[in-house]
């Protein structure tokens, strides 16, 4: 049994054809039907049901399981090996939010691919909800996102904080208000992110803390969306201060401070405890907590 044998049954399994698996691994077929054949005259069992669509047996299913197994650990002994080098090198996948992404990483990442021109970096965005449990689960390496809760299988760090704050477009009625309160919002139609965002959660709290009944003439599922829509007059919105800067400096947005929504949230980044970190992941987290608070939160 050899390495590339586990990662063709693999392939085999993903694709659930013999054709397709050869051209994603560069093999003829025969190719791969031999490597095949061999596993199961090794251990003596059939692997792969041969109908159309190719399925794994049983069998097949178990034996599945381990070499995932044996496969990530001899890329994680690859990993080991090649950090003996000692130069942080490797490929860091990132999960996020839209907003964080556009507003708060190219400070970062401009800084950090100076540094590091061997680590590459893949930025995946995502509802805030979900950051955290594609760290858990393991899809993205590390996610920056609201702190909201202790996860025993996470490992966090808060690297600055955000609050919520009211936008409306310029030709809103309110646009000439700095100030109002949490009551005024049930008279106003509402633009609201997804259910399933930390945001909504958020804002949903607070009215249900108040007994408020919002107006909502639309959901959508980030932040950038929403401020398209309130630049355009179609509603007010409760989104990230931090998200809004850009806008703020130009004009396309005016924020109006409301009392009961001025709760600091922490912003952090988080890992999956216990995960073997490589030197790319070690210097990214380090850069990532040694930054000032004022290096996410400038608005330049």
């Amino acid at each position: 049994m050899n390495m590339n044998q586990l990662e063709t049954l693999l392939t085999i399994s993903k694709t659930m054809s013999f054709r397709k698996a050869g051209e994603l691994l560069n093999l003829t077929q025969p190719a791969v039907s031999a490597q095949v054949k061999s596993l199961e005259d090794e251990f003596k069992t059939v692997l792969i049901d041969r109908n159309q669509p190719v399925t794994l047996t049983d069998h097949g299913q178990v034996f599945l399981e381990h070499a995932e197994k044996i496969l990530t650990i001899v890329e994680e002994l690859k990993q080991k090996l090649s950090d003996l080098n000692l130069t942080p090198q490797g490929h860091i996948l990132l999960g996020t939010t839209s907003s964080i992404a556009i507003q708060i990483l190219p400070r970062v990442m401009s800084y950090f691919q100076n540094q590091f021109p061997l680590i590459k970096t893949t930025i995946h965005s995502m509802p805030s909800s979900q950051v955290m449990a594609s760290v858990e689960n393991g899809s993205v390496d590390i996610g920056i996102t609201y702190l909201t809760e202790k996860n025993p299988n996470v490992t966090s760090s808060v690297l600055y904080y955000d609050t919520f704050e009211l936008v409306v477009s310029p030709t809103h009625p309110m646009s000439r208000l700095t100030h109002t309160t949490v009551d005024t919002l049930k008279d106003i139609p509402m633009i609201m992110l997804a259910p399933d965002t930390l945001g909504r959660r958020f804002v949903d709290q607070i009215f249900r803390k108040y007994n408020i009944q919002p107006n909502i003439v639309m959901e959508v599922s980030s932040s950038e969306e929403v401020k398209r829509m309130v630049e355009i007059n179609l509603g007010a919105a409760v989104v990230s201060k931090l998200s809004i800067a850009n806008e703020l400096r130009l004009g396309t947005l005016k924020m109006i401070k409301v009392n009961e929504l001025e709760t600091s949230h922490p912003v952090g980044v988080v890992y999956k405890s216990g995960r073997y970190i490589n030197t790319a992941l070690q210097q990214f987290l380090s850069d990532l907590k040694g930054m000032p608070e004022h290096q996410f939160i400038s608005s330049e």
